[in-house]
């Protein structure tokens, strides 16, 4: 891995955090009507002028476009996303609560993906068109046609409200009671991965399936090489590449579908501010969730990058 190829990675990533934020700037400034009386208006009444005045004021709604513009930017920089509208209180801080159980969730849902896609996908294509093979193709297309929020109720109703072995949702610190903490992330867990289980299954059973008929694996074996030795450094190795890349490409689906497992599940995460936000009009809440997201995926693909070129030194040669 060349370092003018990780620079050069580091300044994309720069770039499109940069247009992410114009972008839900100037999303924020094209909503119909004026901010600050849709946020004091209450009951269908209309707002004192007075008021919607003042606020407009302390939101620097009164400055040109690209004063505003460059205030926001400043913030960003500094690390400051404003002060919530509603609650008074730094979305900055809320983020930093809500953000770390966001990305336990999405961890244990994306281990759980990887530790039955991956190993199905390998026996699965080691055993082309045998009875497992034809079972799990199957089920991950009955997995993927169901709505990642119905698997969330269907396993509270399974789970914890007829077979009462697992509770239904809330959450609890790590800390406090590390059983019950692992309980209650079981099942969002199982509904934010099962989706990504079975697109990782379909992935690496066709990469698998492509790389078992390469040259190279005829050649390793005429050799007599072990199989095992054939499979994890002749065949896995390669086949990995494509899966590698179909996982972080997947990441926006699995940010996307935490927002609907939090409000199912009852789990504090970044999906309960944010909806509250929308709901009450409270936009430095929402604009400082929706780039936290936002700059998380763009992290996220990055990482998923580097590992490409490690896996593969082509990708990143000069």
């Amino acid at each position: 891995m060349s370092a003018v190829w990780f620079a050069h990675r580091i300044l994309i990533a720069l770039v499109l955090a940069w247009i992410v934020a114009t972008i839900v700037f100037m999303a924020l400034h094209m909503v119909p009507g004026d901010p600050a009386e849709l946020l004091l208006s209450t009951g269908g009444t209309s707002p004192d002028p007075a008021t919607v005045a003042e606020l407009r004021e302390k939101l620097g709604l009164n400055q040109p476009i690209l004063v505003q513009y460059g205030s926001f930017l400043g913030g960003l920089l500094r690390g400051d996303l404003g002060t919530s509208l509603v609650d008074d209180y730094p979305v900055l801080s809320e983020i930093a609560l809500r953000l770390p159980r966001t990305l336990e969730l999405i961890f244990a849902g994306t281990l759980l993906a990887i530790a039955i896609g991956v190993p199905a996908g390998v026996y699965a294509a080691l055993h082309r068109g045998g009875r497992f093979d034809r079972i799990a193709s199957g089920v991950t297309a009955l997995l993927l046609a169901i709505p990642v929020f119905v698997v969330g109720t269907l396993l509270v109703l399974l789970f914890a409200q007829t077979l009462r072995l697992m509770p239904a949702g809330g959450f609890t610190p790590l800390t406090q009671d590390p059983v019950l903490h692992l309980k209650l992330l079981t099942l969002p867990a199982i509904a934010i991965g099962k989706g990504l289980a079975a697109v990782l299954f379909r992935m690496t059973r066709a990469s698998m399936l492509d790389a078992l008929a390469n040259d190279y694996v005829r050649t390793a074996r005429a050799k007599g090489l072990a199989p095992g030795r054939v499979l994890f450094v002749h065949v896995l190795r390669n086949a990995l590449n494509p899966v590698v890349t179909v996982l972080g490409l997947q990441m926006g689906t699995l940010l996307g579908g935490t927002v609907l497992v939090e409000y199912v599940f009852n789990w504090p995460g970044l999906s309960t501010p944010l909806l509250r936000a929308v709901e009450a009009r409270d936009y430095p809440m929402v604009v400082g969730i929706v780039l936290t997201i936002s700059v998380l995926f763009l992290l996220i693909n990055l990482i998923v990058e580097l590992i490409h070129a490690v896996l593969d030194p082509r990708v990143s040669a000069p």
